[in-house]
Order: structure tokens, then C-alpha cells, then sequence
């Protein structure tokens, strides 16, 4: 069984979506990402994946409200990810109550910092790894790292990362299908759990990732295919579970 995790990526206060992290590329598909959020939960999701996107790119959380307004908008666990640094913003979303913290850009080149947190805040830790040709972007993906994919993984399984976040960039909003391959290579390679992210299209990609993954996946992040209606939410639960 697998999680489905529908995506609510924000920026400038909208739930928007990219493709391939272009930030000038960006469809708004929600004004209000609080709306969207209980649209998602009132067709049966169990968890949300939410992005700060303006927040990945400046370094720091910007579209606190926004966040802020979801979590008052709803009683599923959330994820959240995009500019969180340091520990104080990772205190204070953990407070405000968001259930699992992903650290990004922090992961390259912050490492003492992801040690902390996940020591701090055992199980609510996960590592965001997006892959441009295997090596790891950071910034908001404008910028590529010196390591790769799977020396993040090792070293943040060692850490005690709860989960990682995978994305291949390429893929991400082109509803082109998941990355099985890469995806599920790195799953072998580590024990901590894996969830796919970038590139679902609708529910043919759903069965194939679901049939591929033999129980090495947590779940898969979905965007834009739940977005432009190729594919419905309790569809894409009933294909995960089935």
C-alpha cells in the first residue's frame, strides 16, 4: 500500500504549479491554498505534501500565512517544506502543527544542522532530495549540488531522517511518469523510506509505480494531474491501496 500525497505548492499566497521548478512557469490552479487543502481532505486524503516555494528560493518562510491557514483548515497530518534553514523555523512549524518538517537545500550544505533536528525531533525529520541528472539541486532548484542523490540518502539514513522526499526534476509538472527506475534505485540502496515525487500524469502511471515498487515506496507525491482533472483523488487512493 501506497500514500498518496497531493501537493499544494504556494507561491505568492496562491497554490500554484510549476513545471520542472521554473518559477517563471508557474499555473495557478487555487487562490486559496486553505480551500484546496480541505477540498483534498474532504475527498479522503491522509496526508498533504506543502511547499513554500517563494520560501525555497529566498532561504527563509514566506508564505507563513498561507501555511498558517491550512493547518487551521484542516485535521490531516501535513508536510511542509521551502525555506526552512535554521532550527528556530522548524521549532515553530512543529509548534503551529505541522507533523513532519522537509529539509531541502539545508540537507547539502547544512548537515549539522538536519543531525539536530532529527536528534531534537525524532520520526518528524525528512530529507527533500530533487535530482537534476542525478546530482541534487538546491535553492529552489536553481542550483546544482556537488553530491548526488544517493550520498544525501546514506548519509542522512545514518542521521535518522524519517523519510526522503525524491524528485527528478526533469519530470516534475510534465506529467511525463515517475521516475521508477531512479526512484526505486535509490530505494534499494537505503532503509529509510522513500516517497516519489515529479511527474504522475494520471492513473496508468499511478498502477505502474505501484506494480514497480514491491513495497520498497512510502507513498508518491501528486500535483498537477490531480490539478487538471486526469486524475481523481479517491481513484488514485483506490489504485494505491488496492
Amino acid at each position: 500500500m501506497l500514500t498518496l500525497y497531493p501537493a499544494i505548492d504556494i507561491k505568492d499566497g496562491a497554490c500554484v504549479r510549476l513545471r520542472r521548478g521554473d518559477m517563471g512557469a508557474a499555473t495557478i490552479y487555487a487562490p486559496d491554498p486553505a480551500a484546496q487543502a480541505r477540498t483534498w481532505q474532504n475527498q479522503g486524503c491522509r496526508w498533504l505534501h506543502v511547499v513554500d516555494l517563494n520560501g525555497a528560493i529566498e532561504g527563509r518562510p514566506v508564505n507563513r500565512d498561507a501555511v498558517v491557514a491550512i493547518l487551521a483548515a484542516v485535521t490531516v497530518p501535513v508536510q511542509l517544506g521551502g525555506g526552512i534553514r535554521d532550527m528556530a523555523p522548524i521549532e515553530s512549524w512543529l509548534a503551529a502543527g505541522v507533523t513532519r518538517i522537509i529539509l531541502g537545500s539545508a540537507a547539502a550544505y547544512n548537515p549539522a544542522l538536519v543531525d539536530a533536528a532529527c536528534r531534537a525531533y525524532p520520526g518528524r525529520i525528512a530529507v527533500g532530495i530533487d535530482a537534476r541528472d542525478g546530482f541534487a539541486a538546491t535553492e529552489g532548484w536553481a542550483e546544482t549540488s556537488a553530491f548526488t542523490a544517493l550520498d544525501l540518502a546514506r548519509r542522512y539514513e545514518q542521521a535518522g531522517a524519517a523519510a526522503i522526499v525524491f524528485t527528478d526534476i526533469a519530470r516534475d509538472g510534465m506529467l511525463a511518469g515517475v521516475n521508477i527506475e531512479a526512484t526505486l534505485d535509490l530505494a534499494r540502496k537505503v532503509a529509510t523510506k522513500v516517497i516519489a515525487s515529479g511527474g504522475v500524469g494520471g492513473p496508468e502511471d499511478l498502477r505502474a509505480l505501484r506494480d514497480a515498487a514491491d513495497g520498497l515506496l512510502d507513498g508518491v507525491i501528486v500535483g498537477r494531474a490531480l490539478y487538471d482533472g486526469r486524475l481523481d483523488l479517491s481513484l488514485a487512493q483506490h489504485i494505491l491501496t488496492d
